[in-house]
């Protein structure tokens, strides 16, 4: 089934959020929604340890999610 211009574009401008993030990291969505990490800011919290694995996996299968969208209109 071919998508429509709406369809598309819905899955076009979809995009991550900090609710996905926390749930990769096995976090609450407020452990991770103030992006207060500088060292300098008020309310300073460290990242979780294993941040760059859960942005790498929700990069790839957002990649994944674009290259079928793309499929469906080529």
């Amino acid at each position: 089934m071919a998508l429509d211009f709406r369809g598309a574009t819905e899955a076009l401008f979809d995009r991550v959020t900090v609710e996905d993030l926390a749930a990769e990291l096995d976090l609450k969505p407020q452990t991770i929604s103030r992006p207060a990490w500088r060292r300098t800011a008020n309310g300073h919290r460290s990242p979780p340890s294993n941040w760059e694995a859960a942005v790498a996996r929700l990069a790839k299968r957002r990649a994944e999610q674009f290259r079928k969208l793309a499929e469906k209109l080529s």
